[in-house]
């Protein structure tokens, strides 16, 4: 049974839209999340803390709980959003899982490739030793603790398949390897996904058994066991590299799962589009155009083809686009972040408009 949040009182309800999202089934309107910071702060944000090094800071678990207890009770939720808060040591962290070290600036992290020699592959291992691992189980923890009846902890940001083998051995170095060490790339890419289900399963049980609706970093909340896939160094490849070392894991991580949307991050990856639209498990799709190409509006031909494919979309787009969107889109599996909202007025005239979409 998922666990209430005090502050939002059709809770409920806000999840089961989200729910009906991966069946491209609308219940009363398209899920629409908008967020605004409270006119009058109620939580007063925590005294900034001197650390001597930027990893000390993404480590501090006290932190993290303070910083995410003060911006959940200082935001309005409308629409179907809800507070939710996601661990994060950074976006190569299953790759650490492995052995590999990370290192940390104030915004972002990256790991250091560890794997010089294909004959060195087998030493590459998960352990629940690791120091990020148990950070990450730490951190959850202690948002599980404090989020109770607050906001839903979600899953961390985990990139298995052609990321991971490409944070082992560093992007430039895996492009050849495809050429010049196939099979092994192969049998590490079907070993990563078999350690990236156990992890994901030790996680989704925990918070599950915690009574949490299952989130992350691309903001859905839903009763379902899901996730993004990805690969966002696919756009180094070609479509016959994709389709024969990558396509395959990705098939398996969308069986794995009961729901997922794919992460499909740039221009240089919407040439495998097609690809992805052919997985029948696969439910939706979250495209990103990335800064630079315009806004979602752009994109309509995009989000036609998804839902021509029977696939669901997220996007986010701004209130002057609406119109179009709503000419051009069906409502049916259409997943709204709508941003630029300044008011609560702003917000109940965005929901009501979409609430009209036929």
């Amino acid at each position: 049974m998922v666990m209430p949040i005090e502050v939002i009182p059709d809770w409920e309800l806000r999840i089961a839209r989200q729910d009906a999202f991966w069946e491209c089934a609308v219940l009363d309107r398209p899920v629409v999340t908008i967020t605004t910071p409270k006119a009058i702060p109620v939580c007063p944000r925590p005294q900034p803390r001197t650390y001597t090094s930027h990893r000390l800071w993404w480590f501090d678990v006290e932190r993290v709980v303070e910083d995410a207890l003060a911006g959940v009770q200082n935001t309005d939720y409308w629409g179907d959003a809800l507070p939710r808060v996601w661990p994060n040591l950074g976006p190569e962290v299953f790759s650490a899982f492995f052995g590999q070290e990370m290192e940390y600036t104030e915004s972002t992290s990256w790991t250091i490739p560890v794997l010089k020699d294909w004959a060195e592959a087998g030493r590459l291992a998960f352990s629940k030793e690791n120091l990020y691992w148990r950070k990450l189980v730490a951190m959850t923890d202690a948002l599980l603790e404090a989020g109770r009846g607050k906001f839903y902890t979600g899953l961390s940001d985990l990139h298995p398949g052609g990321d991971a083998v490409a944070a082992f051995r560093d992007p430039m170095t895996l492009n050849t390897d495809l050429l010049m060490y196939p099979e092994e790339v192969k049998a590490l890419l079907a070993r990563i996904t078999t350690t990236y289900f156990e992890v994901y399963d030790f996680f989704y049980k925990k918070l599950s058994t915690a009574g949490q609706a299952i989130t992350t970093w691309a903001g859905i909340a839903s009763t379902r066991k899901w996730y993004v896939p990805s690969n966002d160094f696919s756009c180094m490849v070609s479509n016959e590299m994709f389709e024969e070392f990558f396509l395959p894991g990705i098939i398996e991580e969308c069986r794995f799962m009961e729901a997922s949307m794919y992460h499909l991050d740039g221009p240089g990856a919407l040439r495998f589009l097609d690809y992805l639209l052919e997985i029948p498990e696969l439910n939706a799709i979250q495209w990103i155009y990335g800064a630079g190409n315009g806004r979602a509006s752009d994109w309509l031909e995009v989000y036609r083809r998804c839902q021509a494919a029977g696939k669901g979309i997220q996007l986010g787009c701004e209130p002057n686009e609406l119109d179009v969107l709503m000419e051009r889109l069906r409502p049916e599996g259409v997943w709204l972040s709508v941003g630029g909202i300044r008011s609560g007025e702003e917000a109940e005239a965005v929901i009501r408009k979409v609430a009209a979409w036929r």
